[in-house]
C-alpha cells in the first residue's frame, strides 16, 4: 500500500492515493484512511467522504463505513479551505513562537481569546486570522486557528494554537490528557488576599455553572466537572509580625475548567485580589490599606492571575517546548507595592 506520513504535503487540491492491501481488507473507509493519513483526524475524514471528495476505484463514496476491498484504489482530495468566519483582524499581539504546524503568543489581559455574545469582533481569533493568513491550512476545511485551551479575557499570559488539523489533535489530545502521561505544563502566577495557613496544597472540588448567576462558576458537592488546582505560596505580604494582608501563589492545573483557579482560590477564603467575580466581598480591606498601597490596589481592576508558564510536545517533532512569560506592568506594579508594605 502507498501510505501517506507526516513528510506528506498536506493542502488543498492534493491526491492522497492509497490501494487497499491484505491487511485492510474488510476495513471501514474511513478508519483505513485515518490509518495512512496522519495529517486528518478521522472527523475530518468522515467530513471529506460525506462532501463526496474520496473515491473507491473512481466512484464517488459518501459513506464513512463503508468496507473496502484487497485492490481498492482510494482517492481522497483536500478542497480549498473555506474562507474564515470571523474575519481577521489587524489586532497588535505578541507572538513568542512560530512555525508552520503552531504559533505561541503571549495575551494581554483585556483581550477575549475567542468571539461569542457580546464580542463577535477584536478577539484573538481575529488578529490570528489575520497575522497568519495563508499559512492556516484548514482546520476542519476552514482557514482558521485551532483554539485547544483559553484563558479568560482578564487573565494575561501564554497560549498555544495549532495552525494545522494535525498540530490542532495532536495539542488537543495533550490538554485532554491534562499532562498525566505527556510534557504538558501550565503554571500561573495569582496575587490572592490573605495567607492560607500551610505553603502548598490541593484544591479538588468539582465546578458547575453557579444556580444564581449563569455567567459564573461554582464549587459543587455532587455533580458538575471535577476539578483539581495545586497550589504554593511563593511570597506572603503585611507586616513583619502578621504577614497575611496578600500572597503570590503558583497555581498548576491538573484540569482545565472555566474559571477554575478563580473559584478555588475563593472556595478556600483567598479569592484573587481585582476579582469582581469571585472576590467583591474583600473590597472593604482596601478602604484599610494606605496610599500609595491603597490606590494601586483599588487601581487594579482585573483578576490578579497571569498564565506565566506553558509547556508541551511539539505535534509533529515531537520536540517539548517550554515558554515562560514576564509579569505583564500592571502586575509587576501590583506585586512591587505589596512587597513594599
Amino acid at each position: 500500500m502507498t501510505d501517506v506520513s507526516h513528510e506528506d504535503p498536506v493542502g488543498p487540491d492534493t491526491d492522497f492515493r492509497l490501494t487497499v492491501d491484505a491487511a485492510d481488507a474488510g476495513k471501514r473507509l474511513d478508519a483505513v484512511l485515518a490509518a495512512h493519513l496522519d495529517a486528518l483526524s478521522r472527523n475530518r475524514i468522515q467530513s471529506l467522504i460525506k462532501s463526496g471528495d474520496v473515491t473507491v476505484g473512481g466512484a464517488k463514496i459518501v459513506e464513512p463505513k463503508f468496507r473496502v476491498n484487497e485492490g481498492d484504489a482510494l482517492t481522497l482530495t483536500l478542497p480549498e479551505p473555506e474562507d474564515p468566519e470571523p474575519k481577521g483582524e489587524n489586532i497588535p499581539i505578541q507572538v513568542v513562537y512560530e512555525d508552520e504546524h503552531l504559533i505561541v503568543v503571549d495575551k494581554p489581559a483585556g483581550l477575549v481569546v475567542h468571539p461569542g455574545a457580546g464580542n463577535w469582533t477584536g478577539t484573538l481569533v481575529n488578529a490570528l486570522i489575520h497575522h497568519c493568513g495563508d499559512s492556516l491550512s484548514g482546520i476542519g476545511g476552514v482557514r482558521r486557528p485551532g483554539i485547544v485551551h483559553r484563558i479568560d479575557k482578564d487573565t494575561s499570559g501564554l497560549l498555544v494554537v495549532a495552525k494545522t488539523d494535525q498540530a490542532h489533535q495532536g495539542l488537543a489530545d495533550q490538554f485532554a490528557d491534562h499532562g498525566r502521561s505527556g510534557p504538558l505544563e501550565r503554571a500561573y502566577a495569582a496575587i490572592v488576599w490573605g495567607a492560607p495557613a500551610s505553603l502548598k496544597g490541593t484544591i479538588d472540588a468539582n465546578l458547575a455553572r453557579s444556580q444564581s448567576n449563569r455567567q459564573k462558576m461554582a464549587v459543587v458537592k455532587t455533580s458538575g466537572r471535577h476539578a483539581v488546582t495545586h497550589w504554593q505560596v511563593r511570597e506572603r505580604f503585611g507586616p513583619a509580625e502578621q504577614a497575611d494582608l496578600a500572597s503570590l501563589m503558583e497555581c498548576r492545573l491538573e484540569t482545565g475548567r472555566t474559571h477554575q483557579i478563580r473559584v478555588h482560590m475563593a472556595h478556600i477564603g483567598h479569592p484573587l485580589i481585582g476579582d469582581e467575580d469571585y472576590g467583591s466581598g474583600f473590597k472593604t480591606k482596601i478602604n484599610r490599606l494606605q496610599d500609595p498601597l491603597k490606590s494601586v490596589v483599588s487601581g487594579f481592576t482585573r483578576q490578579a492571575l497571569h498564565a506565566g508558564l506553558l509547556a508541551f510536545e511539539h505535534p509533529a517533532s515531537g520536540e517539548t517546548l517550554r515558554f515562560e512569560s514576564p509579569y505583564p506592568a500592571d502586575f509587576e506594579e501590583l506585586l512591587t507595592s505589596l512587597q513594599k508594605f
